[in-house]
């Protein structure tokens, strides 16, 4: 049995003793108040909607930020440690990126906010969604990533899995715009394209 029949695709709940109801919060292990709140909150405009010490070592602090939409990104700080906008480390266990979502309609003022604050990025055309890479303070990869098609939240899971389905069927490598168009008309879903730059897929997959 291949990996793709024992795990197939699916929006369906699986068949496991617990379902949870979404993504409460994410915590990293971040630098100083200072720096975590200017790259957050200053640039990429998350909140700061709760600040406590880190209950499990007081002499840390908890800063909670507000993503966008009522989920919460966490980050345990203290004044004594400097950011370092090194490599992060990999590895199994490690955090790869971070990614945040913005509306089509900002491209061009993110990437130029990012200009703005003297910070590289790139910019690359994932197929079904579009996005900007940079580094935070601490040099963790975050990824900005727009929608190519306008998707409800409560149907997201169930139009990607209609476009792997879409995608496996076609022989692609990768699900692409032309997946998802299709994915969204079959779901009986509105499937304009959005107007974004052109850019590279990335290295790797062409």
């Amino acid at each position: 049995m291949s990996m793709s029949e024992e795990n197939p695709v699916t929006a369906e709940k699986p068949d496991s003793p617990v379902h949870m109801s979404g993504t409460d919060h994410v915590t990293i292990w971040g630098s100083n108040e200072a720096d975590t709140v200017a790259f957050y909150r200053d640039l990429l405009g998350m909140p700061l909607v709760l600040r406590q010490p880190n209950l499990d070592d007081p002499s840390q602090t908890h800063l909670f930020f507000d993503t966008g939409d009522g989920r919460i990104i966490t980050f345990f700080v203290s004044d004594d440690r400097p950011s370092n906008r090194g490599p992060q480390r990999g590895g199994v266990g490690a955090v790869h990126h971070l990614a945040f979502s913005f509306p089509p309609e900002e491209f061009e003022n993110v990437m130029a906010a990012l200009d703005a604050d003297g910070r590289s990025y790139n910019v690359f055309d994932r197929g079904i969604f579009q996005s900007l890479y940079t580094h935070d303070n601490n040099g963790l990869v975050i990824e900005l990533a727009t929608d190519k098609f306008a998707i409800p939240d409560d149907r997201r899971g169930e139009v990607l899995a209609k476009t792997q389905e879409i995608r496996e069927a076609a022989g692609a490598q990768f699900a692409e715009e032309e997946h998802m168009a299709q994915a969204l008309e079959e779901l009986g879903l509105p499937a304009e394209p959005t107007d974004l730059p052109d850019a590279a897929t990335g290295t790797g997959v062409d």
